[in-house]
């Protein structure tokens, strides 16, 4: 289409608009029928997805102070004392609850501890106590000053963490993306507790650094192009008009879910979980997301991964993952020889949200196989390498369970309304 101003030869517009509006019409006529009924199975789907899959309570709430100051939200979930002692038998010595690991996750950027609803609860229901926690400037979290933004103040926030809700007993850490970041730097620079306590980890769709992050294809390149350029101009301008943003998101909450899982996912998600993994992502104040953007340039942990080499490793990633690309967690398994690497097919970024069951299996099979070996004394730094691409069919099944018990929702409701249609025509007869 071309602009008023332009030369260039155009039909008369009263045809124009006439020509569009049969085309359009006959393209209502031609698709009315199966454009309602996937509006009305969205909505059925929409109706029969619960709610409750993504709320979890919490059995404590502790604010830890970071040696800065900044306020750390904690959240801690406890098993049920019979969880723990099934978890135990087998696993520790004695089969004492009290020698299990405690379970420490850390969320990526953007995000907060409400991405690990899944894991908290497979995790806990499985005897383990699980400790999850906000980031500075994510979720409930306070905020820090702008050079605190880095990651090797957030290894210093986690130990913090660690020394107030977990100061004793074994430890088995978790991260996702800059969560995983996160753990590099305390490793980094605690590695004697790392020895001492730390008898797992999970690296989460990573990246010790040394490559470009978001260099999974020509979206994400584009997209980390445009904010290293300029993103500072834009988000420290937006930081300090939040009712501006608020009206902008309000306006664009469809445009939101689109972005939000073409960059997300590579496999079927609720609606949902797409909007839940929106709210996290774009309600990260713009401050935080700002002053975070120069610590990923030039950002390399891959010394630190040295300190984990006698501890069990799970590195786990999605193969369509746009920002940390196999070719991440890659890096992470050459420097750590007995840790095991599983790619999922169809994952994206967000993995935990996506593949949530097939995360939770592999997490409690890393807790168990650390108690394990620790209540055994096995050297870990013996295993052998493991690498297995898998496939995840869960999130297909589930969709199409959906896609049919919403047709049958869709077709019920339409049988009600004939119903009622021919009662209201009998009465008026």
């Amino acid at each position: 289409m071309t602009g008023p101003g332009s030369t260039r030869r155009r039909s008369n517009p009263i045809i124009g608009l006439a020509a569009a509006a049969v085309a359009a019409a006959a393209g209502a006529a031609a698709g009315a029928v199966a454009v309602d009924r996937a509006q009305r199975t969205r909505a059925a789907m929409a109706a029969l997805e619960s709610p409750d899959e993504l709320k979890i309570t919490p059995d404590a709430e502790i604010v830890v102070i970071a040696d800065d100051g900044v306020p750390l939200h904690v959240e801690v979930d406890e098993p049920t004392p019979e969880a723990a002692a099934a978890a135990a038998k087998g696993t520790t010595k004695g089969g004492r609850p009290d020698r299990l690991p405690t379970v420490v996750l850390s969320h990526g950027y953007c995000l907060s501890l409400r991405c690990w609803v899944y894991q908290r609860r497979a995790l806990k229901d499985a005897g383990y106590r699980v400790v999850s926690w906000d980031q500075r400037g994510h979720g409930q979290s306070g905020q820090g000053e702008p050079d605190t933004y880095v990651i090797d103040q957030l290894g210093a926030d986690l130990h913090a963490v660690l020394e107030q809700v977990v100061p004793d007993g074994d430890l088995v850490l978790v991260g996702h993306s800059m969560g995983g970041m996160t753990i590099m730097a305390y490793g980094e620079q605690f590695p004697d507790v790392v020895r001492d306590r730390v008898i797992g980890v999970g690296f989460v769709a990573t990246s010790p650094g040394g490559l470009t992050l978001a260099n999974g294809g020509k979206l994400a390149t584009v997209a980390r192009m445009a904010l290293e350029r300029v993103g500072p101009q834009i988000l420290g301008p937006l930081s300090h008009r939040p009712e501006l943003v608020a009206n902008m998101r309000r306006a664009g909450r469809e445009l939101e879910d689109y972005v939000v899982e073409q960059n997300s996912f590579a496999s079927p998600v609720s609606r949902r979980v797409v909007r839940y993994t929106a709210d996290m992502i774009l309600g990260t104040p713009l401050e935080t997301i700002n002053d975070f953007l120069k610590t990923f340039d030039g950002f390399d942990k891959r010394p630190a991964l040295a300190h984990f080499t006698r501890t069990l490793v799970l590195v786990f990633n999605g193969r369509q993952d746009i920002l940390t690309p196999p070719a991440h967690s890659e890096l992470i398994v050459d420097a750590i020889p007995g840790s095991e690497h599983v790619i999922v097919n169809d994952a994206g970024h967000i993995i935990m949200l996506e593949h949530p069951d097939l995360l939770n299996a592999h997490l409690i099979q890393l807790v168990d196989q650390a108690a394990r070996a620790r209540a055994q004394a096995i050297n870990v730094a013996r295993a052998p390498r493991v690498r297995r691409v898998v496939t995840d069919v869960a999130p297909g099944r589930r969709l199409k369970q959906l896609e049919k018990a919403a047709a049958a929702a869709v077709r019920a409701e339409s049988r009600r309304k004939q119903r009622a249609a021919k009662g209201a025509s009998q009465r008026g007869a």
